[in-house]
């Protein structure tokens, strides 16, 4: 069974992976270990799982642009997210990805969906992402 929902697209790409999803806000800053993908911030529902190549799924984050550095530092050492779902364009995560494609060749896509859509998207799904935004959840 599949699911099919359009999101808008901020940062364009297609990815496949496992979902790692949320509806809790993270801070990237003290939350998200770069050298490994893990995220240790222990008051998080996703504390101590691994995003890395996962298709993340969070609102958006908590805390400032130190988001971008470590989320940068994460695409460097590849253990960042495949690509990154959101409730809303998120600038940190953007930033990120436009520096990671300007300094590496390698951007992470970034998608938009509404809350209704975004509740739809557990973890444990797997989920393929097109670059016109459109999303496939396979349940």
């Amino acid at each position: 069974m599949k699911r099919i929902i359009q999101g808008k697209p901020f940062i364009e790409g297609s990815a496949n992976g496992v979902a790692l999803a949320t509806n809790e806000p993270l801070s990237f800053w003290g939350g998200y270990d770069w050298q490994t993908g893990e995220i240790i911030d222990r008051r998080h529902p996703l504390s101590g799982m691994i995003a890395k190549d996962k298709i993340l799924v969070i609102p958006f984050t908590r805390g400032s642009s130190t988001t971008t550095a470590v989320l940068l530092e994460a695409i460097r050492a590849k253990t960042a997210p495949q690509a990154i779902i959101t409730t809303a364009t998120d600038f940190f995560f953007a930033l990120a990805s436009v520096v990671a494609d300007e300094l590496y060749q390698m951007p992470i896509p970034l998608v938009a969906v509404n809350e209704n859509d975004f509740t739809q998207i557990n973890t444990g799904n797997f989920v393929g992402i097109d670059t016109d935004g459109k999303i496939i959840i396979y349940k």
